[in-house]
């Protein structure tokens, strides 16, 4: 059976039971738990079409989607079977009921696992499949190039700074998705005739969204995030295509370690840059 997510404790905790258990050899703190579950609870309540639990006969919950809907852009926060379930249609209806949330988008974003039967889901649904990579390390400060120019601390006075640049890169702002952002990470932001952009960092230090309208600010702004980060902290770059080289330099510089990162899958677009998508809302 399929239902919607309630925005709900309850509602909040199934959908997460149904991401661990499928997510083999995944380490889940309690941070990063209490972050899924806020995220589970903000998409319910913003996307409550896109967001859809399935239950066996018994009432457990063994799978579960969170597709949202910006402006022109549809995009797929979560698809996720528990092992038991897999192999019996689960995972297609699901995908079929968050796709229908996006009835009438032009554009689709998903950024997917390193699994590739993941991959051929979303292949089978019309996307296009853009393998990623993924830089982390410990931040190497001294070896870092001072940014060419100011980048500051941001907030919600950037708001509709940070909607015009997403609108250039990919069609579409991320609109409540800033106002959700901010409550948890810190956002970098630059705006100068080099151009604009901003950043997100969360308090691990990793980059959640980055966009800009130029490689020169987006440079600027992965390397002062990186910089902000206090002495000998560790750093995640995630989701880079091939068109991100630039943040390979950075991370490079950086002394940061680059690794395989599973698929971003785009319909009706191209990959955007210089763009680092969130994982959690493109």
């Amino acid at each position: 059976m399929l239902r919607r997510v309630r925005d709900s404790r309850a509602d909040a905790e199934a959908v997460h039971s149904v991401a661990v258990g499928a997510d083999a050899g995944g380490s889940w703190s309690e941070r990063r738990t209490a972050a899924f579950r806020r995220r589970v609870r903000y998409l319910a309540a913003t996307d409550p079409d896109g967001c859809w639990l399935a239950e066996d006969e018994a009432g457990e919950p063994v799978g579960a989607a969170l597709a949202a809907r910006r402006e022109g852009l549809w995009v797929l926060s979560l698809l996720a079977v528990a092992p038991p379930a897999r192999g019996k249609g689960v995972g297609t209806e699901l995908m079929r009921r968050a796709m229908a949330y996006g009835r009438g988008t032009l554009r689709g974003m998903i950024c997917a696992t390193p699994h590739s039967a993941a991959a051929r889901v979303y292949r089978a649904a019309g996307f296009g499949v853009h393998p990623s990579m993924r830089l982390a390390g410990t931040v190497d400060a001294a070896r870092l190039t001072v940014p060419d120019g100011p980048a500051i601390e941001g907030g919600p006075a950037h708001r509709d700074l940070m909607d015009s640049v997403d609108r250039r890169l990919r069609g579409s702002a991320h609109g409540p998705d800033h106002g959700e952002l901010l409550l948890h990470c810190r956002v970098v932001v630059a705006d100068d005739l080099a151009g604009s952009g901003y950043c997100y960092l969360d308090d691990e230090g990793s980059v959640e969204l980055l966009a800009a309208t130029s490689r020169r600010i987006a440079v600027r702004l992965l390397t002062s995030a990186l910089l902000s980060l206090p002495p000998g902290s560790d750093a995640t770059v995630r989701h880079l295509t091939a068109e991100q080289d630039w943040a390979l330099d950075v991370g490079f510089a950086a002394g940061l370690d680059l690794a395989p990162d599973g698929y971003v899958c785009l319909r009706g677009m191209r990959p955007p840059a210089p763009y680092l998508p969130s994982p959690r809302f493109l």
